[in-house]
């Protein structure tokens, strides 16, 4: 028998999303959700930087250290400086591609960078709303929850 191999991170399918034969799967909530997290969804529509500057340093801690983040991100940071100085000149959304692509692959989650780029573009805060959910998924089967 050979040895488990350790895989860092989480559980990175809390909700046991079934799997296809490609080995993906769907998001663990739907983009339209946002409802399922008010107080994120109504930081997202007002402040959608502060969650992206979040969401992007939890994942990258997730991915750098395989555990969660100890104080749930910081409110501002270079991340939410970046997105908000883009979003002055409406190209903020073009940061989210990128973090939605990585949480895809994070989770094994099926799409595309097309479509990536399509829900960046025509709907930021449910974008924003979602990869926070699935960030938090994880970061709960380690016994932490996130902030907003």
């Amino acid at each position: 028998m050979a040895p488990m191999q350790l895989i860092p991170g989480g559980n990175r399918n809390a909700l046991n999303k079934s799997m296809g034969k490609d080995g993906q799967r769907e998001w663990s909530f739907g983009l339209c959700s946002a409802c399922g997290d008010c107080g994120t969804c109504c930081m997202a529509w007002w402040c959608p930087c502060i969650v992206y500057g979040k969401n992007r340093q939890r994942l990258d801690y997730l991915q750098t250290r395989g555990v969660p983040r100890p104080d749930g991100g910081e409110t501002f940071n270079s991340h939410c400086m970046l997105d908000c100085l883009l979003g002055c000149v409406g190209i903020g959304w073009v940061l989210n591609i990128g973090t939605r692509s990585d949480v895809r692959a994070r989770y094994r989650i099926r799409g595309s960078v097309c479509g990536d780029c399509c829900v960046a573009y025509w709907c930021v805060p449910c974008d924003l709303v979602q990869e926070h959910r699935e960030l938090e998924l994880e970061e709960r089967s380690f016994g932490v929850g996130s902030r907003v």
